[in-house]
């Protein structure tokens, strides 16, 4: 192609000479290379870019001396085919006047890209495969961008299991564009390339059905154990899967294992055989363990936190989680303590018969000093919220667990993503200090519920806003309300709920975690409503236990108010340990009832209850939304004053209601407990065990409180604050169902009244996550749970449970907060309702766990 194009300048060049330029020489094709001076350049075609950036292109330049013939101009049209941007290039000598040639470049560029289209694929199959390909309307199509995506096309399939798709790519034009072409690609992915067997040979320490598990991602198909795992054969999960196998023999002691061969054979039916021979080697086990270069820390103390005798299997996983990895190794006791330069080396002292002598040589080096902590990424939040949860502050020792912890109360306070925080460590370790950069990135954290639900024969319509990052102090500057004045880490809720005239609850609290700004004390101040009348849209009016589709229908004069308020102070302790914290609250609650015939033998009048309540928590989750690791329990006290002990009244024969429940007393306890474990080195699949409980006692057996009483089943989110119930959920039965009721008689007629004082739930669930984006946070479950209620200690009976067991979603969107939907099936029958077992789903809306 050069040597023709070199011939085309030459006969260009004799051409012009021919039509009587008289001032030309005389040029023949065998006539020797002379010497030119370009004049200049001029660059012609149908172009997309400045001509004079494509002159350039050609390293030509006006002044330069060129020979002609020669190498000059074979070099220029070379770097021009070397761009892969032209389809035809051509210089020619468009007119020689002496010693100067002037220079008319022609260049035709490739096609720009009209459009592409895919045949063969789903949509979603599409948008995956245009992501990867990238190929952008308008962009120039050259031979390496097809035969670029035409690889990454058949990558992403054979990543999927698809070993023999073929794509073709056709180029047509594009007759409305000039220069523009449409590219169609068709992909035909044929069947998946599954494992038809996988053989082992060689193995006697470990069995071929555990090896066999250990390759998680290569299994046979058509086993019954290999029901939910992936057949298809990915090249790259399988050779991770080889590595998976020596790394469990080095865990069982066998350090010298190796693959011996593997072969892959294909079947006529588009499957594999896989046969893998193993050499296991000999089983070691640890020896003496010595510790060279430590003078913090004595050697025996070394030991004790490496937790590895001489004599226990040698482990190569298990040593280099206890030196490095482990919350607790060894490593971490100096990073702990400012030894930030420090390092570990493990070295085998010594190998004889089936023993490995170590030797742990260690670097102690200076502690480390805090210099700066930077934080990034507080973009809504201003940043004396973020420091005042650190644990780590200028000036202080390098403490590994003091970041770890910041980062656990970072994600606390919900309003960064928790995934996303990442805290950077910046060594400088001439001068032997330390930076610590927190990145952090933001969520939206506010919520809003408008939700409408049916039951009991009504309509309730709900209306909720939470502000989780609310500034007070800002609220007088117009300019910080965007839309609300926000930043500060201060929460306001308002929330009401109404179907009219039978139910009304509105609500008000707000929260300040950090009261006066200088120590974590908060203060907590909620008021709320609630007003519920004889009136239903169907029924007419409703209790505990029954409907009344007769009584007072349309009586909207019988009700039942409540009024309260509560003022709370917090604080975090430092005893027994610094995850606890004390909760002390102040509260008054007034009910008003007028010919309600549902808090027992309680019917007219108005109650008055002012209460100290008391919980004593520690939380060590790790993270709110998904939580992986960590547990959190509660301790809770309510107590009213005793009134019957110092009123000298004898209550036993008080028959007037109003007089015998004006002031209620009680005493209420509760207990709360959740663990979290993760089941994998992910920290995907995690289980989380809870159990909790309560019970409601009184001073006095002839006042006892028709109020603040326990109802269990269901989604834990049924009955209303008004009764001054506590409601529990247990799945796989319907709302209320499993709570013991009491009967009265009042004029003749018998009534029921919900009479739970103490209960017992256990649960367990087994979760995994689907997806933890910023935008979303969705995790699936399997539940197994029990439970049961009981009106006093003598019927209570803590084997004598209502088991159920179910699966379900959980979905946390910043705007709306935790959704989540459950079904569940009961299996014990309820005495007088059995219908409240078997198959139920369940709605779930704002609960943690």
């Amino acid at each position: 192609m050069l040597q023709r194009i070199s011939l085309l300048f030459v006969l260009t060049v004799i051409s012009l000479s021919l039509f009587g330029q008289e001032n030309l020489p005389e040029i023949s094709y065998t006539a020797k290379p002379r010497k030119y001076v370009v004049a200049a350049i001029d660059v012609v075609g149908e172009l997309n870019n400045d001509p004079k950036i494509l002159a350039n292109l050609s390293g030509l330049r006006v002044g330069q001396e060129v020979t002609i013939p020669g190498d000059d101009i074979t070099a220029a049209i070379k770097k021009y085919w070397d761009y892969g941007l032209f389809s035809d290039v051509k210089i020619y000598a468009k007119k020689i006047e002496g010693r100067d040639v002037y220079l008319e470049i022609f260049l035709q560029e490739r096609p720009r890209l009209s459009m592409l289209n895919y045949h063969g694929l789903k949509k979603a199959e599409i948008e995956a495969v245009d992501e990867k390909v990238a190929m952008i309307k308008g962009s120039q199509v050259t031979p390496y961008l097809l035969r670029r995506a035409e690889k990454f096309i058949k990558d992403h399939f054979v990543d999927k299991g698809f070993y023999n798709t073929e794509v073709n790519i056709v180029q047509r034009d594009d007759t409305s564009r000039v220069n523009h072409v449409i590219l169609d690609v068709y992909v035909d992915k044929k069947e998946k390339v599954k494992i038809s067997s996988l053989v082992f040979e060689g193995n006697e320490a470990l069995t071929e059905g555990q090896l066999n598990r250990y390759m998680k991602k290569t299994n046979e198909r058509r086993k019954i154990k290999n029901f939910f795992r992936t057949k298809k054969f990915v090249e790259e999960n399988y050779r991770a899967d080889l590595d998976k196998i020596i790394e469990k023999y080095n865990e069982k002691g066998y350090r010298d294992a190796y693959i011996v061969y593997d072969s892959i054979s294909r079947n006529d039916d588009n499957t594999l055989n896989i046969k893998i021979r193993v050499e296991e080697g000999n089983q070691y086990y640890f020896g003496n363990i010595t510790w060279v270069g430590n003078t913090i820390y004595p050697s025996e103390y070394l030991s004790f936190l490496l937790r590895i005798r001489k004599g226990d299997v040698f482990n190569q996983t298990l040593l280099d989680e206890r030196l490095f990895t482990d919350d607790d190794a060894v490593q971490n006791e100096y990073l702990n303590n400012g030894y930030l330069f420090s390092r570990i080396i493990p070295v085998d002292l010594k190998i004889y018969n089936d023993t490995v002598d170590l030797e742990m040589r260690i670097y102690e080096g200076e502690q480390a000093t805090i210099n700066r902590v930077i934080i990034n990424g507080n973009t809504k939040t201003h940043e004396h919220v973020v420091r005042r949860e650190l644990r780590v502050k200028p000036g202080e020792l390098f403490n590994k667990a003091a970041i770890v912890r910041t980062v656990r109360e970072l994600a606390q306070l919900g309003h960064f993503d928790p995934e996303k925080i990442n805290p950077v460590p910046i060594p400088d370790q001439d001068k032997g200090t330390v930076d610590i950069e927190f990145n952090l990135e933001e969520k939206p954290n506010d919520q809003i519920e408008l939700s409408g639900g049916w039951g009991a024969g009504m309509f309730v319509g709900t209306l909720g806003l939470s502000f989780s990052n609310f500034s007070v102090r800002n609220i007088t500057n117009l300019d910080a309300w965007k839309p609300l004045p926000s930043g500060d880490g201060q929460t306001l809720g308002l929330r009401a709920q109404t179907n009219g005239k039978y139910y009304q609850a509105y609500s008000i609290n707000f929260v300040e975690p950090w009261l006066g700004g200088k120590k974590p004390n908060s203060l907590s101040v909620s008021l709320y409503y609630t007003l519920q009348t004889g009136i239903s849209s169907r029924y007419g009016y409703y209790g505990y236990g029954y409907y009344d589709p007769y009584s007072y229908k349309g009586d909207d004069s019988r009700h039942i108010k409540v009024l309260g308020a509560s003022l709370g102070l917090g604080r975090r302790l430092t005893w027994p340990d610094d995850w606890f914290t004390l909760y002390n609250e102040l509260s008054y609650r007034q009910y008003d009832l007028k010919d309600w015939s549902f808090i027992g033998n309680f019917r007219n009048g108005k109650s008055h209850s002012i209460y100290l309540k008391t919980i004593l928590s520690r939380n060590s989750i790790d993270n709110p939304l998904y939580t992986r690791s960590g547990s959190s329990f509660s301790l809770g006290v309510e107590l009213t004053p005793p009134y019957s002990s110092f009123t000298g009244k004898d209550y036993s024969s008080i028959t007037d209601e109003q007089e015998l429940y004006e002031f209620i007393e009680y005493h209420k306890w509760t207990f709360k407990g959740a663990m979290f474990k993760p089941l994998d080195r992910a920290n995907k699949f995690v289980v989380m065990s809870k159990i909790e409980g309560g019970f409601l006692g009184y001073y006095n057996d002839y006042l006892k409180s028709p109020f603040e009483k326990f109802t269990l089943g269901g989604d834990g989110m049924s009955g209303y604050s008004m009764y001054g119930s506590e409601t529990v959920g247990l799945r796989g039965y319907e709302n209320n169902s499993l709570t013991p009721y009491s009967f009265y008689e009042v004029d003749g007629e018998r009534y029921s009244m919900a009479d739970g004082n103490m209960y017992t739930k256990l649960t367990m669930e087994l979760r995994y996550p689907f997806t933890l984006q910023p935008s979303a946070t969705v995790y699936g479950l399997m539940f197994l749970e029990a439970g049961n209620a009981w009106s006093d200690f003598k019927g209570y009976n803590p084997f004598q449970m209502y088991r159920s067991a179910g699966l379900g979603v959980r979905i946390f969107l910043p705007m709306f907060g935790l959704l989540g939907i459950d079904w569940g099936y009961g299996f014990d029958t309820v005495p007088g309702r059995p219908e409240a077992a078997g198959s139920n789903f369940h709605f779930v809306m704002g609960q943690s766990f």
